[in-house]
């Protein structure tokens, strides 16, 4: 009978160092993320042709829609192009509205570049006030707190509207693979923060 209590106490301490060590990556992953009214944190990176894009330079010119894609987990990920290509079509009502739109593809840094480039062909080329950037080994993926580490897995699918002092006026985060924001209520959002 001691044999099993000790079994049976040896699986509970188990589960609940489990059950500790996902509250505190979640805590982590919360903490980590930009908050509405709260600051984004800064970052630079690099577009697919190596031109350097720092998100505090777009800031200064007003308003920035952050979108960070899921990258190549495998596929270029259809949600991720169906929601481009909505903002692609919206190109014209971002511009009157004075936003740059910053689109983030994370991804293994060996081929981030090479699949960034293929999610683009379908779109062509991008308005002058819309840049896509690669994140090379999640960089800015963890920075966020957005890392969606699991197998075929690379960011979860996000967008920020950050006003001209940096901060933070919408915010959707999505842990699953559709459920995006649409250039429809990221423009209302825009809108409203006026």
């Amino acid at each position: 009978m001691k044999i099993g209590m000790k079994k049976t106490f040896g699986r509970l301490l188990v589960a609940v160092a489990a059950l500790w060590l996902a509250a505190s990556v979640a805590l982590a992953q919360t903490e980590a993320t930009p908050q509405v009214g709260g600051k984004a944190q800064d970052f630079a990176l690099t577009t697919p042709e190596g031109q350097p894009v720092r998100l505090s330079d777009l800031t200064a010119r007003g308003t920035v829609v952050l979108v960070v894609l899921r990258g190549y987990p495998g596929y270029q990920c259809p949600y991720c192009q169906k929601q481009a290509h909505d903002f692609q079509l919206k190109a014209g009502a971002f511009k009157e509205a004075g936003a740059e739109l910053l689109l983030v593809y994370p991804g293994p840094p060996d081929e981030v570049s090479a699949r960034a480039k293929e999610f683009l062909k379908p779109e062509g080329a991008l308005p002058a006030n819309y840049h896509l950037v690669v994140d090379p080994d999640y960089a800015v993926t963890r920075q966020y707190g957005l890392r969606w580490d699991a197998p075929q897995e690379t960011a979860y699918p996000s967008t920020f509207v950050i006003d001209r002092s940096g901060r933070v006026v919408y915010r959707k985060i999505s842990h699953e693979h559709g459920d995006r924001t649409t250039a429809d209520e990221v423009l209302a959002e825009i809108k409203k923060a006026r």
